[in-house]
């Protein structure tokens, strides 16, 4: 019955990281001034009481590695740090213009590419840069990627002193012929290392990021990753799905033949073994391929229903507002979502001519808002209701309409107005999120657009 299922609901879908998903984004209504419009109003509502988030895309790595759908630049020019920090602090600069009130950061992470490219000195320079004119909030929780390879330890600690207490590695897996295959060569010594360091310095929660669906991956290379996985213990461990998108990155998902990569049956296998073990450890699964420790801010998060999930992906720390600084960036108003350009050279022209650097956009509408916060209910607690008046879907019966398979299968429950996912239901989760995606359902994709869901 299982394998039935996989092969009736394994399609290519969204990760609902937004709603509306970034394909089916309202290009043409949506100009640079809507979106600083609805930022204005967005901090105007959130900056003293919550706080807002920083998203800082810092997109240089020495090497590519073919497993890797973000957006990244890469060189070995270690020159190109300093342009690149004067530049994010000058579009930071132009949001904080745009404001009358001091900022107050609860969140921040840098992302990548590889955060840890840049020097401890720079990233010094751009915390620091960022807080000449910003306040940290009292409950603050700052977080950074790190790659082991090229993470120091004068990295950890400058970054601490910093007020960052999270940190992820990535791991992906420790087996020789999958790293060749992804080209991320990786000892597990190198792991050890970082880890310990920044358990020896105060990190508060260290998170190991591990991949299943890799090419010549084995259930017992993902057995032997999460039994090393073990030795070190994380606080979090992210389980992702290899998302096989060559048709939208080109020729860096293209280091291996497809016909390396688990499918199907196979690949879900792995899934089910990783969670098995993890549970066997004593971690609990959080939304969609997360699992944490109870001591973790996530699990807590869990447990008394704030979790939230965005272009970030799951945050204990919910903020309406998240501002995306840097190359490629997006940006969430709640009302409004918001990217920069995509290419360094053009995000340094644009920022240093004085100008907010999105090149695309959506502004949502009153369904559009009803719609997102179903999707992120679902995603977040595997539950939904519309009995609230602001939760209250339009033509309610076509979304039901949509479910009745699922429904069928075992996969959703609805009693009254109320939906639940039940637990052996959680790898389907997203397929359940579609039929909800109106825009979807509006205009199905003429071209691949998507990972598959399961």
């Amino acid at each position: 019955m299982k394998n039935s299922l996989i092969q009736k609901y394994n399609i290519p879908g969204p990760r609902y990281t937004s709603y509306p998903t970034v394909p089916y984004w309202d290009n043409e209504t949506f100009s640079k001034e809507k979106w600083i419009k609805t930022f204005k109003q967005s901090f105007i509502e959130s900056n003293s009481s919550e706080g807002i988030s920083l998203y800082i895309h810092l997109p240089f790595c020495e090497s590519l590695c073919t497993f890797c759908a973000c957006h990244k630049h890469i060189t070995k020019r270690h020159e190109m740090e300093d342009p690149y920090i004067e530049t994010v602090l000058k579009e930071w600069q132009l949001y904080v213009n745009l404001v009358d009130e001091t900022p107050i950061i609860k969140e921040i992470h840098l992302g990548g590419g590889t955060p840890t490219f840049f020097s401890e000195k720079q990233l010094k320079r751009l915390i620091d840069g960022i807080f000449i004119n910003a306040e940290k909030h009292p409950n603050h929780e700052f977080s950074f990627e790190g790659h082991p390879n090229n993470t120091t330890k004068e990295h950890l600690q400058t970054l601490y002193d910093l007020g960052f207490t999270r940190v992820s590695f990535g791991v992906q897996d420790y087996n020789p012929k999958v790293q060749e295959a992804i080209h991320r060569i990786q000892p597990f010594e190198n792991v050890q290392n970082v880890h310990n360091w920044a358990k020896e310095i105060g990190y508060t929660s260290i998170s190991h990021d591990l991949v299943f669906g890799l090419p010549f991956q084995t259930k017992e290379n993902v057995i032997h990753t999460i039994n090393k996985t073990k030795e070190l213990e994380p606080d979090r461990i992210s389980f992702y799905s290899y998302a096989h998108v060559p048709w939208v990155k080109g020729v860096g998902q293209r280091g291996f033949n497809e016909d390396d990569l688990p499918k199907n049956e196979e690949k879900r296998e792995l899934y089910e073994i990783g969670k098995e073990l993890f549970a066997e450890m004593g971690y609990i699964e959080i939304g969609m391929d997360h699992f944490a420790l109870p001591t973790d801010s996530l699990y807590k998060a869990t447990e008394e229903k704030t979790l939230h999930r965005n272009f970030m992906g799951y945050t204990a720390n919910k903020t309406q507002l998240m501002v995306g600084l840097g190359m490629s960036s997006i940006s969430d108003s709640w009302y409004g979502f918001a990217q920069n350009v995509k290419t360094v050279k053009e995000y340094e022209r644009v920022v240093n001519e004085g100008e907010i650097p999105v090149f695309r956009g959506h502004i949502l509408s009153e369904e559009d808002l009803i719609i997102r916060k179903h999707i992120l209910n679902i995603m977040c607690h595997f539950s939904t209701s519309w009995e609230e008046e602001q939760l209250q879907i339009e033509n309610v019966e076509t979304y039901i309409e949509k479910l009745e398979e699922m429904i069928d299968d075992g996969l959703v429950s609805i009693k009254g107005n109320k939906l639940t996912v039940p637990e052996k239901a959680r790898p389907y989760v997203r397929n359940i999120c579609m039929a909800f995606d109106k825009k979807l359902h509006e205009k199905q994709p003429e071209t691949k657009l998507f990972s598959m869901t399961i």
